[in-house]
């Protein structure tokens, strides 16, 4: 499965980042960590940064990525994907919609789209979406306001669509394998790898039990 911006092996272990699991420690310094451990993509997802400090801390974490040529996405923010030149963007359902992303980032750049449902799937699918994050899989600390996608849906969605699916939501290295045969190119992690005290070896622990 291939879409026009990025191939779903690019999405196979999908990072995003949280600096609220970090207690003060440096993100860039976490995220590089990742990056050894061997994520696949990384999500920048900051809500309440000043501009100027959260463009400084985009193009920072994208030179970061292009040393160990993984994809960089922002989240829900097409002006500092747009100013730091990000490899794509990622937007929620109650974003701007997908058709005017995609008319805004332009043809070439990466744009995924959460869904929870088959119907919102195809939407952004037709709408120019690259791929899919569903979730959340799992009840999650990240997003207590979170709807729960079954794993039904989950497959559903999968057989739907012809982009890669990204399951994201209180997914571990415990409940990565209950993910098999659902149809998803990879998992999107936030506390998994951001919470732990050992984040390159949390990463490899991800990585081993990742078998989709």
């Amino acid at each position: 499965m291939k879409s026009a911006n990025i191939e779903a092996k690019a999405l196979a272990l999908y990072a995003v980042t949280d600096r609220r699991w970090l207690k003060g420690a440096s993100l860039a310094s976490a995220v590089e960590k990742a990056l050894q451990g061997g994520i696949t993509c990384l999500q920048l997802r900051e809500k309440n940064l000043p501009y100027e400090e959260l463009l400084a801390t985009a193009q920072q974490l994208k030179k970061l990525c292009q040393q160990y040529h993984v994809p960089f996405i922002i989240d829900d923010n097409l002006e500092i994907a747009l100013a730091c030149d990000a490899d794509g963007l990622h937007i929620g359902q109650k974003d701007m919609p997908a058709a005017q992303a995609r008319k805004l980032l332009g043809p070439n750049k990466i744009l995924g789209v959460s869904a929870q449902t088959v119907e919102q799937a195809i939407t952004a699918c037709r709408d120019g979406a690259d791929y899919l994050g569903v979730g959340a899989v799992f009840p999650t600390g990240t997003k207590t306001d979170a709807v729960v996608v079954s794993p039904s849906t989950l497959k559903a969605i999968t057989t739907a669509v012809d982009i890669p699916v990204v399951a994201i939501g209180g997914i571990t290295a415990a409940n990565i394998s209950q993910l098999q045969n659902t149809g998803i190119a990879g998992a999107a992690v936030v506390s998994a790898i951001f919470a732990q005290k050992n984040i390159q070896r949390a990463v490899a622990d991800l990585q081993r039990s990742l078998i989709l």
